[in-house]
């Protein structure tokens, strides 16, 4: 089944697939439908130049992470999952400072104040020296994290695969509150990213719910139920919240499996229009609009306000989508056969292709201005330039 080798659910999915799953593989008759479309001829109208890059170790690693890169005063930080940490400018690629921490990394990179925050795949939360990759503390957790930790000079939020989310000291990690979700039996490989509003964080989770935990204490302030297991498999009923949330003034997007795109007010926990998707990547939002990328390959562009839809494009079927990311007037994501594509904020057209890794590039794409930066999944760190070519 293609979800399994897409998003590597756990081993026990391949066991609860049917005979209708495969069924494909042995009958030449049968057409899969979930085979990812071949690409088009379009008509180029902007002209994407690569300006520099970088190797950072690994990149991903065999892992499925997605370990996001992070731009933050015209620096550009990335890791891999083989424990490289790297810190570049963002103008013209050079190098700052690398260093190896000799244990694998699956969550990160964030940033507050001249300190970094890494999650890692034994278990481990990092703080390093923003300045010089020093390390400053690390401590254990009970699992894997596959997202970056999140702080606010106090406290440092941090979410693991097991379903816990964890407030902890920023000074010297240790433990404040913790915050425990049920995890279903099914589950896709990953976790949201925390996101620190004021006095609260906010996190999804493999349930399919929105929970605000108080940072004080680490009780709940609130919690949306974005997604409702359905189906007759369990495969069918997952649920996760996995992609990337996105938050504009007191309106936060979320995104589920098998679910919906929900907008939430962060100050009451009220649900203020939703939609049905089927998406793992993640939202984001420009010119009015809030974009997600179905599992099916389908690009939507749904208004900001809730009204409907603006437009949709579905000419990149099953290929396997990163988050769509807004940039200049433009929104760019990219394939599992590392094309990245850019659509028209306006009317969803594509307008420009290039290639990049060729292994695909699942963490989340940086825009500056006119320039996109990809950390493509074999660890190539690509800035790019958009010119127009009318």
């Amino acid at each position: 089944m293609s979800i399994v080798k897409r998003f590597s659910i756990i081993c026990l999915a391949v066991t609860l697939a049917g005979c209708e799953t495969f069924g494909g593989w042995f009958d030449d008759e049968e057409v899969d439908t979930t085979a990812p479309v071949e690409l088009q001829k379009i008509t180029e109208k902007v002209r994407i130049k690569s300006r520099w890059s970088t190797s950072v170790g690994n990149g991903q690693g065999d892992g499925f992470y997605h370990i996001n890169p992070l731009l933050a005063d015209g620096v550009l930080y990335a890791a891999s999952a083989d424990g490289v940490v790297k810190a570049v400018n963002a103008d013209n690629g050079k190098e700052r400072w690398e260093v190896e921490l000799e244990k694998p990394l699956s969550g990160g990179i964030s940033k507050y104040g001249d300190a970094l925050y890494l999650g890692g795949a034994d278990g481990l939360v990092l703080k390093l020296d923003a300045n010089d990759g020093s390390q400053i503390w690390e401590v254990p957790v009970s699992g894997e994290v596959l997202a970056a930790p999140q702080s606010n000079g106090a406290l440092v939020v941090v979410q693991t695969y097991d379903g816990h989310l964890l407030g902890l000291s920023d000074v010297d990690g240790a433990s404040r509150w913790n915050y425990t979700s049920d995890v279903p039996v099914l589950t896709l490989r990953g976790t949201s990213t925390p996101i620190i509003i004021d006095d609260m964080a906010v996190a999804g989770f493999a349930d399919g719910r929105v929970v605000a935990i108080d940072l004080a204490g680490g009780n709940i302030r609130w919690e949306v139920r974005v997604a409702i297991p359905e189906g007759r498999s369990e495969i069918e009923q997952i649920v996760d919240i996995d992609g990337t949330m996105a938050r504009q003034g007191d309106d936060l997007y979320v995104a589920s499996y098998h679910g919906r795109l929900a907008a939430i007010d962060v100050r009451s926990g009220r649900r203020t229009w939703q939609r049905n998707v089927n998406s793992f990547s993640g939202v984001s939002v420009g010119f009015g609009n809030v974009y997600v990328s179905d599992e099916d390959g389908t690009v939507s562009a749904y208004l900001r306000n809730g009204q409907g839809l603006r437009w949709q494009n579905i000419e990149l079927g099953y290929r396997e989508l990163s988050r769509p990311t807004p940039v200049s007037s433009y929104v760019a994501m990219v394939d599992f056969e590392g094309y990245l594509h850019l659509m028209s904020q306006v009317d969803g057209v594509i307008v420009g292709r290039t290639r990049t890794d060729s292994d695909g590039a699942r963490a989340d794409l940086i825009a500056s201005g006119n320039r996109l930066y990809v950390f493509g999944n074999s660890g190539d760190l690509i800035a790019y330039d958009l010119e127009s070519r009318e």
